[in-house]
């Protein structure tokens, strides 16, 4: 039985105290979902680390890589380890975004997330945050919109567009791709995609639902009712249920022997 305490549900929401404030929500991926705008700027220096550090000098992210064997469109990993990736739409209030990176490391989980460009523009600190804390980083397109219903100029400048952000950032175009707002690319996504450079649209296996609100007890129970060894779950930045949600999730899934760790180690 999964228990979401109240002790840990204040704690949270406390570490991003002030942060949820007028409502600012990423935007959930699936079909009749509406993008509401990001809310505040985020607070953190551009040019430290999360320990304070100067990233003056900071290497190139790693870049994307082709995984022999594997499908175009990869939906998990290896069914027999004992490992699952989380992976967060990248988008929302940065605040937020800053709670789940922490919490996460905190318990020693590596988490792989997806920015959106427009994102990045706003917030461009955030891109290395996310890379210091040894997270995957990778592409969800320019402005979040239904890339697989686009005209094909249209979908190839969602997807270059945010990989130019990514590059300028990090130096890389992004370790990943993933469509916005559907679960898989279309034949032609998926090829403007490699075009750009991404071998593998990177999909899902459990779909956590946090972009309904359904609260951080169900975002939880939905996620471990589905989660296996080699799962890729999809989640959300910009969702109070999920900062919320997030010890409870690790630490049962570490209970279950399941370690929260990036793709690109769920893959390796």
């Amino acid at each position: 039985m999964v228990r979401v305490t109240t002790t840990n549900r204040r704690g949270v929401l406390r570490a991003g105290a002030g942060l949820v404030a007028g409502g600012a929500l990423a935007a959930g991926c699936g079909a009749g979902q509406t993008a509401p705008p990001d809310a505040s700027p985020s607070a953190a220096s551009p040019s430290t680390t999360p320990s304070g550090h100067s990233t003056a000098a900071a290497k190139s992210a790693p870049a994307p890589r082709a995984y022999p064997g594997l499908p175009a469109q990869i939906t998990h990993g290896p069914r027999t380890r004992p490992q699952v990736a989380l992976t967060f739409h990248g988008q929302g209030d940065p605040g937020i975004a800053h709670s789940l990176l922490s919490t996460a490391e905190k318990q020693g989980a590596r988490l792989t997330v997806l920015a959106v460009g427009t994102w990045l523009d706003e917030h461009p600190d955030i891109a290395r945050r996310i890379l210091d804390g040894g997270h995957d980083l990778g592409n969800h397109t320019q402005r979040h919109i239904s890339v697989n219903t686009l005209a094909e100029a249209d979908a190839r400048k969602e997807i270059t567009d945010c990989a130019d952000r990514l590059k300028r950032l990090t130096g890389s175009i992004g370790t990943w791709f993933r469509p916005s707002r559907s679960p898989t690319a279309s034949p032609l996504v998926a090829r403007l995609a490699r075009a750009a450079g991404y071998p593998h649209v990177l999909s899902y296996d459990v779909d956590s639902l946090d972009y309904t609100r359904p609260g951080a007890a169900a975002v939880t129970r939905k996620v471990l009712a589905e989660a296996r060894g080699g799962s890729v779950v999809s989640l959300h930045f910009g969702y109070p249920d999920t900062v919320a949600a997030l010890p409870d999730l690790l630490h049962e899934l570490g209970r279950r022997g399941l370690r929260a760790v990036t793709t690109t180690e769920l893959l390796s």
